[in-house]
């Protein structure tokens, strides 16, 4: 079954004292590629994290943000005493001033306030991991959902391609004489006598380049090998995107081998469907 590379999981892990919000969004990429927003308190837990997030998402434009916010009394921030008495002392004999509106000045110096180090919680790393396991959970429920309706398009129209193959291969007769008489036509408005066999040969030869019988056959492999890529129990959207690049080669072809409007008529309907496949490919996993 396969799986959109488009998602969105959202998992929040409440704490004693903290809560903590965990977002992972994804969209379609060529590889993988993770953007992270974390606390610099676990900065060193980073790499740990996009681990993760590769193991599980594998393919994919993804932004991975932690937000924590403190609910209890703990608190990082913590005044420097010592620097705001000295520059309440420095700015008193400057001005002459009320001592609170100095102390507002004083607060506002560099290294006024100070910021202790956190250290990580174990056990609070712990309930982040299992937060991120949860929205990992709800992103690929996401993908899978975005995947069903993909897998829903795409049988769709390679049904559609291939009834418009049908099509193709029912007025073939009527094209090979269509062509047999625009060449006859051509030949007796030279008003000249031509070598009957000289003209079967000629008639033989532009029959085989106009012939579409393996490019047909090709294109019907094709699609029966792109569905059955559809049914397969992994998501390989590169794979599609091989196939759909050899469906687009024969349709093309047979474009270019037509000689005949009604057929290139069914081959620009063909290459419409197709090219809308190619759109979604582009967000398979």
């Amino acid at each position: 079954m396969i799986q959109s590379m488009t998602g969105y999981g959202k998992e929040v892990v409440q704490l004693l004292s903290k809560t903590i919000t965990i977002e992972i969004k994804s969209l379609n990429s060529k590889g993988l590629d993770i953007n992270t927003r974390v606390p610099s308190a676990y900065r060193e837990k980073e790499l740990e994290i996009r681990d993760i997030l590769a193991k599980s998402l594998q393919r994919g434009k993804v932004d991975f943000s932690l937000y924590i916010e403190v609910t209890g009394q703990e608190v990082a921030t913590q005044i420097n005493e010592d620097a705001v008495k000295q520059y309440i002392n420095q700015l008193a004999k400057v001005v002459n001033g009320d001592p609170v509106e100095l102390l507002k000045m004083a607060v506002r110096m560099p290294d006024a306030l100070k910021t202790e180090r956190e250290e990580i919680d174990e056990k609070e790393y712990e309930e982040i991991v299992k937060g991120i396991n949860k929205a990992l959970d709800a992103i690929n429920k996401y993908r899978s959902d975005e995947g069903l309706v993909l897998e829903n398009d795409f049988i769709e129209r390679s049904k559609n391609i291939s009834k418009l193959l049908d099509d193709v291969v029912a007025i073939d007769p009527e094209r090979i004489d269509a062509v047999k008489e625009r060449l006859r036509k051509a030949v007796a408005d030279i008003k000249e006598k031509v070598d009957e066999n000289r003209f079967e040969q000629e008639l033989i030869y532009y029959l085989e380049k106009y012939d579409i019988t393996e490019e047909k056959v090709r294109l019907k492999n094709h699609l029966d090998y792109f569905n059955e890529t559809l049914n397969s129990s992994d998501s390989n959207g590169k794979k599609l995107g091989f196939i759909t690049q050899e469906l687009g080669r024969e349709i093309n072809t047979i474009g270019s081998k037509a000689n005949y409007a009604p057929m290139q008529q069914i081959v620009v309907q063909m290459k419409d469907e197709l090219e809308k496949i190619k759109e979604q490919a582009l967000n398979v996993l």
